[in-house]
Parts: C-alpha cells; sequence; structure tokens
C-alpha cells in the first residue's frame, strides 16, 4: 500500500515526539510505500512559526537583527534533539544545514529592516523555514534509526498561484512533479520527508498553503500520488462524539463520512478541515485521524460511505453572536433577504447559522462576537428606509450564544430525530432561541443562551446514548 502521513507541530516537538514518530514510520515502511509530511516543530517554550512570523513583524518595524536573535535559540532546539536521535555523522552534516537558512532569513530580514515593509512574499520566505529546517531533522534522525529517509523542500514539488500567505495548488503541475520525484524513492523503500506548509510558484518563488497548510500539503501529496490511505497524526484518538472537556463519556468515532467530517469541523469539533482535504475528497481517498501518542488505538477513519447509525456526535461553536432583524413590513418585501446578506457580507462577517420563519416577518442569523457590532451597522444602514416607514422595527443583537449542532448522515428520512433532540432539552429547562436544518438533514443547528451551551451538549449526548 501506499501512504502518506502527516505529523503536526507538537507530535514533532520533542526528542521524544520525534522518537515515537520514527517508530511508527518504521512499523509502517515495513510493509507500505510511506511518504512523510512535517510541520515545523512547536516545543512548550518556543514555537518555530509563530517566533519567525514575530520576528518578521519585528524587522518590519526596524528591528533588523530580530532573527539574528532568536536564530540560535531555533539551531539550539533542533541540534538539542538531534543530539539524542542522531548519529555523529548525522549531526556533523545536519548543523552546518541549519546555520545556512537561518543565516539567508537574518540577512533577510535586515533587509526588510531597511525598507521598512514585510511583504506577504519576503513573509511566506521567512515563515516556511521551520519546516525546512524539521524535515532535515527527522530524515537525520530516521536514518539514524536504520530507515533509508530523504528530505525534500515541498518548494520542489507543489506548484502554486501567487496568492502568497493563502495558496493554491495547481494541480495538474503538482502531480506531474511528485510522481517524477518521489515515486523513484518510494520504489526503492526511502521514505521522503516532505516540509508541510510551503509550495512555489511556477517561477520558484516560495509560498505557504493558509490556515491548515500542513494538512493541506498532505493531502495535496495523497491525491497526486494516488495513496491508498492519508494518515494525519495529531494529540488525539481521533474524532469524538462531543468535547470530553465538556462531555465526561465522550467516546472516539471508529468510523465517519466526509460529510459528518465537513459538519463538525464547521462548528468547532478537532475535525480537519474540508478545505483542507478537499483533493482526497475528490479522489475519494480514505482518511485516519490517529494519536501519534497512543498507536494501538485503531483511531477514526473518514470515508466516502455512508456509516450506520443516526446522531453520530454534537458539537457546539461559541463566541457567536445572534443577529435578528424583523418587522411587519418585511411581508413580501422583495430582495429583502438578498440585501441582509449583501449587508453582513460588505461588513466582512460570516453568516454560521440562517433562519426565516415562513411569516417572513423575521430573519435571524449568527455571526461571530468579534463582527457583530460591524455587522449591524451595516445592516441598519442598508435598512434604513425601511426602519424609517416602520416596514422593519429592528435590528437587533444578543451577544452571549452557543450554536449547539447535532450532526449524523443516518438522521436523513428517520422520523423522530428532531423530537428527540428538542424534547430533551425541553426536560431539562432548555431554552431554544433558533432553528436550522438543511434539506440534507445531516445536521439540525439550535441556539441557546451562551451560559446553557454545555448543558445543552450534554443533554443530547444522552438523549442518542452517543
Amino acid at each position: 500500500m501506499r501512504l502518506v502521513m502527516k505529523f503536526g507541530g507538537t507530535s514533532v516537538g520533542s526528542a521524544a515526539a520525534i522518537r515515537q514518530v520514527a517508530s511508527i514510520v518504521g512499523d509502517s515502511a515495513r510493509e507500505n510505500q510511506v511518504v512523510l509530511v512535517v510541520s515545523a516543530m512547536n516545543a512548550p517554550d518556543l514555537r518555530t512559526t509563530d517566533t519567525l512570523i514575530k520576528a518578521a513583524q519585528a524587522a518590519a518595524a526596524g528591528d533588523g537583527d530580530a532573527i539574528a536573535q532568536v536564530a540560535p535559540r531555533l539551531l539550539d532546539l533542533h541540534m538539542g534533539v538531534a543530539a539524542e536521535l542522531t548519529t555523529p555523522a548525522e549531526r556533523e552534516s545536519l548543523e552546518p544545514q541549519l546555520r545556512e537558512m537561518l543565516d539567508y532569513i537574518s540577512n533577510l530580514a535586515r533587509s526588510i529592516a531597511v525598507l521598512g515593509e514585510l511583504t506577504p512574499r519576503a513573509l511566506d520566505l521567512i515563515s516556511g523555514q521551520g519546516e525546512r529546517c524539521n524535515a532535515r531533522l527527522i530524515a537525520a534522525a530516521l536514518r539514524s534509526a536504520g530507515i533509508a529517509a530523504e528530505a525534500i523542500d515541498a518548494t520542489d514539488l507543489i506548484v502554486t498561484d501567487e496568492k502568497y500567505g493563502d495558496a493554491s495548488p495547481l494541480l495538474d503541475e503538482t502531480r506531474a512533479r511528485c510522481q517524477s520525484r518521489l515515486l523513484p524513492l518510494l520504489e526503492q523503500g526511502v521514505v521522503p520527508v516532505v516540509t508541510g506548509f510551503i509550495g512555489a510558484t511556477k517561477a520558484g518563488v516560495t509560498t505557504t498553503l493558509g490556515r491548515g497548510g500542513s494538512d493541506y500539503s498532505c493531502a495535496i501529496l495523497g491525491a497526486v500520488l494516488d495513496a491508498d490511505e492519508v494518515f494525519f497524526w495529531k494529540e488525539v484518538d481521533g474524532v469524538m462524539t462531543a468535547n470530553p472537556k465538556i462531555v465526561a463519556e465522550a467516546r472516539t468515532l471508529p468510523a465517519l463520512s466526509y460529510t459528518e467530517m465537513a459538519e463538525l469541523s464547521y462548528y468547532g469539533a478537532n475535525v480537519l478541515h474540508p478545505r483542507t482535504v478537499f483533493p482526497l475528497v475528490k479522489r475519494s481517498i480514505p482518511i485516519r485521524i490517529k494519536n501519534t501518542f497512543n498507536p494501538a488505538h485503531p483511531g477514526s477513519r473518514i470515508a466516502a460511505d455512508a456509516v450506520p447509525g443516526t446522531a453520530k456526535a454534537v458539537t457546539a461553536i461559541s463566541n457567536v453572536s445572534l443577529i435578528t432583524v424583523g418587522g411587519p413590513g418585511m411581508l413580501g418585501l422583495t430582495g429583502v433577504a438578498a440585501r441582509i446578506f449583501t449587508a453582513v457580507a460588505r461588513a466582512g462577517a460570516n453568516s454560521l447559522l440562517i433562519s426565516q420563519a415562513s411569516s417572513e416577518q423575521s430573519v435571524c442569523l449568527v455571526v461571530p462576537r468579534q463582527d457583530a457590532a460591524a455587522a449591524v451597522a451595516e445592516l441598519r444602514r442598508e435598512l434604513a428606509p425601511e426602519v424609517t416607514d416602520h416596514d422593519v422595527e429592528h435590528v437587533d443583537v444578543q451577544e452571549s450564544v452557543v450554536v449547539v449542532a447535532v450532526v449524523g448522515s443516518g438522521m436523513r428520512g428517520t422520523p423522530g430525530i428532531a423530537g428527540r433532540v428538542f424534547g430533551a432539552l425541553g426536560a431539562a429547562g432548555i431554552n431554544v432561541v433558533a432553528i436550522a436544518q438543511g434539506s440534507t438533514e445531516n445536521n439540525i443547528s439550535l441556539v441557546v443562551a451562551a451560559e446553557e451551551g454545555d448543558a445543552a451538549v450534554q443533554v443530547v449526548h444522552r438523549a442518542f446514548a452517543l
């Protein structure tokens, strides 16, 4: 089998963690072709990427030595781990490589300080250095453990557009490069250790893939290499039926569908973001989420096929606000909904939930709390004529609410699901402020007061014996 595995920052953040990675990779590589995708190191006292970004910003503010000042700490972090995991020969080869990369971005920072400007292109070049350092360290650790490995920069593999900071892959070009560069190594039994998060334009200029960039890198490689399965190794046993900090009896879901993954991700669960794994979903390549520090646990498998069961999980998203627009004159007022949503979009707010009664006299929507004031102000400007004419009587905001989502593809067409949800909440004395359900019936979302959010999650979880 051909497997692509991604290990996040904490999973590669210490000597003990990388030793565990080497054990997992070694076990898998004995019977499979394995491609490894790695993040930058997230040590408890030194988060590499955050440190580099802050130093780059300090350089733009005039501190030309900002990166030069943190470079020794970054070098010590990586070489300290190397001292525990690699042979003397590997360390002798590794240290000058790391010094060269850190010296390069230190010099770049001095140029940024002179210019007084940090461009997105320069920030991409600096912020991706942590992955480059760590890929070389981990490849050296694997070789020292007797596993054939080679560090490869994704700038040689993943071709992207020129949207610095949030680049998108050009998959045809990426497929050609990956197959040409990686397949011969896999056939020789070598584990490619590829940098996550970064890519490069056709001209070879470094880019980064934005939010969830290392997960995205892994998905891209899995798709273009036609992997049999893609593993995301994290610090949890898999996808849970609820947040275990809220629901003590929450358990790991052994299997769920892509659709369920997307719904849970959207509502705040610790699940892969749909955008980052879209290349795998598009090609129906199964995904596994497993725990680096508990590899014996089977984890969660995510695939295209539906999994038996009705409701699978209940999750919640907090720090949101409920905006209500209402008035008797809205009945039959053509285009008012479009104007509402356009105004909210103009304010830069994302509508997380939308609900409208058939009477057409009110529309409510949930937005992130930090965007609520701007959205309300924009709505009042947009609807000022209707407010003057009393067609719209109010644009109100309720600041402290939580959206609770009950997710499961098996809920579709199953009578009584909504009744169980609202019956359980009613019995517990929890008031539902707003309700939304899409026609797919994969998700029932409801809004409750913030102080009742945890209780609502617990009540629904028990109602379905999740």
